[in-house]
């Protein structure tokens, strides 16, 4: 008697879907060896104000301050305005924008011309305004705001005549990101000149932009013309997390700069029928900065130029 034994002979399809999982499973070895040699580098560091990176995100902070622009306006409980503002950021040269590394590495500043955002004003008993800020998070040459909101609240304490002293509280959170210490230009160049610290992919870097102050407006309306005069004092916390990788080596440090800034305003407003207003004003923040543990301070200040454009309902 013979047995006859079944031999299942895989076919060639069958073949494939059983090397497929050990493709894959390969390609998760080697995903998973690459991760574990990337080593992950930090250094936290609390910064004094005159250090180039601490200017570096005063600077932000500055050129996203809440500003008054002008007095309190005179709202009914209820009624609102709403404002599209812009002011421009200026350019940094090459030896500005040398900030890393207490002076010795050039960071990509220059990300937009512009800062820009939405203001929505509402009016509250006893003559007060409250007033919210938003900035769309549009992307500009790698640099996108995250949920960078404002708000404030104020009054006018004098209202006699053509003159006016208003107060404020107001106060900003959010962060803007950006591949900032490790442009998505130099990614992948060989070049130790072009790319000294060996950025080997664009950074996902983030500057935390935290805020509140006070300031006082003077305002003088001749006809349809407002001018203002604008002094206040701000509390900045503000932080740079960084997310780099450069030379095999993932760079997650950290630094924190708190501070007072000061600034002033100039500028002036026409009314255009009921409804319609265009405002401009000059922005001032005293900054100063030490580029390098022996250097002298100087005074690099942002001076911004502003534009609103207002709809009273």
């Amino acid at each position: 008697m013979h047995a006859t034994v079944a031999v299942d002979i895989p076919n060639q399809d069958q073949e494939a879907r059983m090397r497929r999982p050990r493709w894959w499973l390969s390609l998760l070895c080697l995903v998973a060896l690459q991760v574990q040699a990337q080593e992950v580098v930090r250094q936290d560091e609390f910064l004094h104000g005159e250090r180039p990176e601490a200017w570096a995100m005063n600077r932000v902070a500055a050129a996203s301050l809440l500003t008054a622009f002008g007095e309190s306006p005179r709202l009914d409980p209820g009624q609102w305005a709403l404002a599209a503002e812009a002011g421009n950021v200026p350019r940094l040269s090459a030896s500005q924008r040398r900030v890393g590394f207490y002076g010795d590495k050039i960071e990509d500043l220059n990300k937009s011309p512009a800062f820009a955002r939405l203001r929505l004003q509402v009016g509250l008993p006893a003559g007060w305004v409250a007033e919210f800020g938003y900035t769309p998070p549009l992307t500009i040459n790698g640099a996108r705001p995250h949920k960078l909101l404002a708000a404030s609240i104020g009054r006018r304490l004098i209202d006699r005549g053509a003159f006016s002293l208003s107060a404020r509280a107001f106060g900003q959170h959010g962060a803007i990101d950006g591949d900032i210490t490790c442009p998505r230009d130099l990614a992948q160049v060989t070049d130790p000149e072009q790319n000294p610290y060996g950025c080997e992919a664009a950074s996902n870097d983030r500057i935390s932009v935290n805020d509140y102050g006070l300031d006082l407006s003077a305002g003088w309306s001749v006809g349809p013309w407002h001018w203002h005069a604008t002094g206040g004092v701000v509390r900045t916390e503000l932080q740079a997390q960084v997310d780099a990788l450069t030379f095999g080596f993932r760079d997650r440090s950290r630094l924190v700069a708190d501070g007072v800034l000061r600034y002033a305003a100039l500028g002036v407003r026409r009314d255009f029928g009921t409804h319609w207003s265009i405002g401009t004003e000059v922005l001032h923040v005293p900054l100063d900065v030490r580029r390098g543990p022996d250097a002298p301070v100087r005074s690099e200040p942002l001076t911004s130029w502003r534009l609103q454009l207002r709809y009273v309902r």
